[in-house]
């Protein structure tokens, strides 16, 4: 993957059961928009058309890629989208700005603006997944 640019953009989401936050950064850190999407198929395509409205996408931070943003990252990634799983805030800024979906997403998008992200999200599919879903119907 090449590096961010002054020209490209981060996007973080804050992964919710209903609705997805998303914060949009641009490669010199400022904050260009913040919008909700609803947790469905046309609310992914509607965030990557937000999303692309703003520049070329570096990458998608996500928060909870194992769980509520299971499905957006997969979306994401068969539409050829590079997609990466970050932590959660950290405690020191959650103290300063408080816990809301805004900041948790603000910070998604700065994890990817400096290259601190956790690991690639899971894909959902393969050996793995296949062991799961039969321990799940035991």
């Amino acid at each position: 993957m090449q590096d961010i640019t002054s020209e490209t953009i981060a996007i973080g989401v804050d992964t919710h059961k209903d609705v997805h936050v998303a914060v949009a950064i641009s490669g010199l850190g400022a904050r260009l928009a913040t919008a909700s999407f609803p947790v469905t198929s046309q609310g992914y395509r509607q965030l990557v058309a937000w999303a692309t409205g703003y520049g070329a996408v570096h990458a998608f931070g996500i928060e909870g890629t194992g769980s509520y943003g299971a499905g957006l990252a997969r979306a994401l990634s068969a539409m050829g989208l590079h997609v990466v799983e970050v932590g959660r805030v950290n405690r020191q800024l959650r103290r300063r700005h408080g816990k809301t979906d805004t900041v948790d997403a603000e910070s998604a998008a700065r994890a990817v603006l400096a290259d601190d992200v956790d690991a690639q999200p899971k894909s959902g599919d393969g050996a793995v997944e296949m062991i799961r879903h039969l321990k799940i119907s035991r």
